[in-house]
Parts: C-alpha cells; sequence; structure tokens
C-alpha cells in the first residue's frame, strides 16, 4: 500500500491523447483544482509547481499510466512529485458506488483523486526509475500484436489450404510456420504449380531451410497431391492469394525474431531476470511479462493478492443451499493470466510439477482445471521467490 500520510494534495488524472482533466483534493476532501489540462509539458509543469507552491507534497495519480498517461508521469517526476496509478477496473467499481451515473472526465479525475485520498490501499505504486522495464512494456506490447497477426495470417492460409487441397493442408498444416514450407508456398501457390515444379527442383529449395527434413516432406507432398485429382473452383484465385499470405507471415515471424533477441538482452539485464527465470517454464517472453506486471511483488501484500490480480483464485459461489461450489475466475490480468498458464505448461517436463499436475487429474479435475491449480501453486511460489530475493529450489515429487 501507498503510503499518504506525507501527502497534502491528491492530484487526481483522467487521462486523454490531447488533453487530460485534472482534480485536486486536499486530505481534508476539499477540491482546489477542476480544470482541462493540455498534454504538453509546459502546462503540466505549471499545474503542478502551482499545487507544490500552495500546499506542498503532490501526489499525481493517472488511470493509465501507460500511453497517453506517460508524459504527465514523467513530468511529475521530474518535479519530485510522488506518483501512483488507480487501475481501471479499481476505478469502475469505485465510480458504480459515487453518486451519479454520468461518464464524464470531469467525474472520472474527481473519483481518482478522492480514491487516492480516502483509500490509498487501491494504489497501485510505480516504479519510474526502471527504464528496463518500461522499453521491454513497449516491446512485448508490440510483440502481443505481432503474434496476433501472424495467428490470423496463419488461419487464413490454413482455410485456403483446406478449401482448395484439404490432403496438402494435412501435411503442409502442422509445418505452416517453418521457414520450409513458407518458402514453398512463397515460390509456389497452387497444388498444379507444386506438381510442376518437380521433386528435385523442390528439395533443392527445402534443403537449405530445412537439411533434414526436405527430401521426406516432398515425397509427403506429393503423396498428398496424389490423393486428389479434381480442381476445386477458387484454386487459381487461391494461387495468387496463398504466396502473399506466406510472405506476410514470414515478414511477421522474422520481425518477432528481431523482437525476442531485444526482450531477451532487457531481460538478461534486470537484476531480478535470474530470478524470474530460475523458475521451470518460464522462458523469455513469459518472464517479460511477469516482470512487467508483477515487477518485485512489492505492492502485493500476500500470494493471494496476487493471485487474485492475475485471475488465477477461484471465484467461490455460496447462495443459500442451491448454489455452493467455486469456479475460475473471469477477472483479473488477462495477459498475466495467460503468462502464468503457458509457464505452468511448459512445466509439465519439470517433475516436481508434473506430479502436482497429475496429482490434480487423479483427484477427478480435467486438463485446464489441474493447469489453473498448478499455475496457482506456481504464483505463490514466486511470490515468494520475489519476496526473499531467492532462486527456485523444486521440491521433491512427491510433497503436497
Amino acid at each position: 500500500m501507498i503510503d499518504t500520510g506525507d501527502i497534502d494534495v491528491f492530484l487526481g488524472l483522467d487521462v486523454g491523447k490531447g488533453e487530460h482533466h485534472a482534480t485536486a483534493v486536499t486530505p481534508a476532501g476539499e477540491k482546489t483544482f477542476d480544470k482541462r489540462l493540455p498534454n504538453t509539458e509546459p502546462k503540466l509543469r505549471e499545474l503542478f509547481a502551482k499545487l507544490q507552491a500552495k500546499h506542498g507534497t503532490v501526489l499525481v495519480v493517472v488511470d493509465r499510466p501507460a500511453s497517453i498517461g506517460a508524459l504527465p508521469l514523467a513530468v511529475a517526476r521530474h518535479m519530485g512529485c510522488p506518483v501512483a496509478c488507480l487501475p481501471g477496473l479499481t476505478m469502475r467499481r469505485i465510480a458504480d458506488l459515487c453518486p451519479g451515473e454520468a461518464k464524464t472526465d470531469a467525474r472520472g479525475a474527481f473519483i481518482i483523486a478522492d480514491a487516492a485520498r480516502a483509500m490509498p490501499h487501491t494504489l497501485r505504486a510505480i516504479d519510474g526509475e526502471d527504464e528496463t522495464v518500461a522499453e521491454l512494456e513497449m516491446i512485448v506490447g508490440f510483440d502481443d500484436d505481432l503474434a496476433g497477426e501472424a495467428t490470423r495470417v496463419a488461419n487464413r492460409l490454413h482455410g485456403l489450404l483446406t478449401q482448395i487441397h484439404p490432403s496438402l493442408e494435412r501435411v503442409l498444416g502442422p509445418r505452416l510456420q517453418h521457414p520450409a514450407v513458407l518458402t514453398l508456398l512463397e515460390r509456389f501457390g497452387s497444388p498444379a504449380q507444386i506438381r510442376k515444379a518437380g521433386r528435385r527442383r523442390l528439395v533443392t529449395l527445402l534443403r537449405p531451410k530445412a537439411p533434414r527434413m526436405a527430401e521426406r516432406l516432398v515425397e509427403d507432398i506429393f503423396a498428398a497431391l496424389d490423393e486428389q485429382t479434381v480442381v476445386v473452383p477458387g484454386t487459381e484465385a487461391a494461387a495468387l492469394i496463398v504466396p502473399i499470405l506466406a510472405g506476410s507471415l514470414t515478414a511477421v515471424l522474422d520481425q518477432r525474431k528481431l523482437l525476442a533477441g531485444r526482450i531477451e538482452e532487457l531481460l538478461e539485464a534486470h537484476p531480478l531476470s535470474k530470478i524470474l527465470t530460475s523458475m521451470p517454464g518460464i522462458v523469455v517472453r513469459t518472464g517479460a511479462r511477469i516482470l512487467i506486471e508483477v515487477g518485485d511483488g512489492s505492492t502485493f501484500p500476500t500470494a493471494g493478492h496476487l493471485a487474485a490480480y492475475a485471475g488465477l483464485a477461484p471465484a467461490t459461489c455460496n447462495s443459500g443451499s442451491s448454489i455452493r461450489g467455486e469456479q475460475p475466475s473471469r477477472r483479473g490480468n488477462k495477459q498475466l493470466k495467460r503468462s502464468f498458464l503457458l509457464s505452468a505448461f511448459a512445466a509439465l517436463a519439470d517433475p516436481a510439477s508434473r506430479a502436482y499436475y497429475d496429482k490434480k487429474i487423479s483427484q477427478g479435475k480435467h486438463h485446464t482445471q489441474a493447469l489453473l491449480c498448478l499455475a496457482r501453486r506456481r504464483a505463490d511460489v514466486l511470490f515468494a521467490m520475489l519476496r526473499d530475493g531467492t532462486f527456485y529450489e523444486p521440491r521433491t515429487p512427491g510433497a503436497s
């Protein structure tokens, strides 16, 4: 929890692209400023200096610390003002308890400022000194966008190949993101063009990208081509589209490789890197996302708070005698939850993690439930590692 005992005025900013709405309240709840504020450094400096001169220490609180909220936070830090964030979900819940139904910037700014004054436990600290995390957040965010684009293009390719030649798709589909397969589809977009190229030419084309797989892959391709003699309507159009999609997918995957190198460099440079990656299943991308969202873990009082924030804590349903039980939470930070689940799945190769997963399966849980249990357990362990600054220590498989 952020200590607000020495704060003389609470400034809430409902941030926007061109301008913010700023509302300042005193510890007694008196509103001392309530105006729109251009998103420019001179105007931000002018307001912060005015409040500092009149009141003293100013706590600057925003609802979005990244993107459009980055400049006011940077200026506030430079002027010696402490900063914090009121998460969007928390803000919406507090707004539901406040009088009025209007959704305005002025109301939002007041809710942010008043929540900081009256409910400091709802705030999240922002570490402004960690440039590595700031750079990681920007690059990982872009990498997430590229991952979504790669999935979209790959699904389109799967669909086209299935439409014109299902047997060929069964051979190429599982290897669709392999450089050899993409090279093939960039050069030859239809079954007829692939057959016309011939076995020898295809092996020569694919061998640099897949030395051990080239000959076997070509044989599988021609076996699939022999299974279909009819030409499906739309095949000629697909011959134009498939190479374009394959080229787009190659470009996206190349960009992700470039970003992965930079993400790895930044993660390795961070002092928490070795702690995070000492846990089985946490690799470059999942480690970077966990570092961005969790930091050193100091903003979470307990492991339960971290699990709840990640959406890994089950939601209890209890209403009279008709509804009882627990179900997976639909709330929380979805990106962080996904990282914990991905790392838990990758950790199934670790004997201790596998033993815990198998134990949950034997108790009657299905795969997703068992994986959620493992992810929650790993969140508890990770919290303790970050709190104590210790590396992961595997337990015996029989441990509960």
